[in-house]
């Protein structure tokens, strides 16, 4: 298992709303075999670990 210290960005639209975004390593996303035609992936949050975890989808 890999661990990093990640950064959460948050971007301002025009209309003012705030969006949050994070950047991964794309060595986690090569070894995980997104590509951008094949993007779709699973994201789980756990309220009681204050956790998420993300698995791609199979096509």
């Amino acid at each position: 298992m890999e661990e990093r210290k990640l950064k959460i960005i948050f971007n301002k639209s025009g209309s003012g709303s705030i969006t949050p975004k994070m950047n991964i390593p794309m060595s986690w996303v090569k070894d995980m075999g997104v590509t951008p035609e094949d993007r779709e992936v699973n994201v789980v949050y756990d309220k009681e670990t204050k956790s998420f975890t993300a698995k791609k989808l199979s096509k």
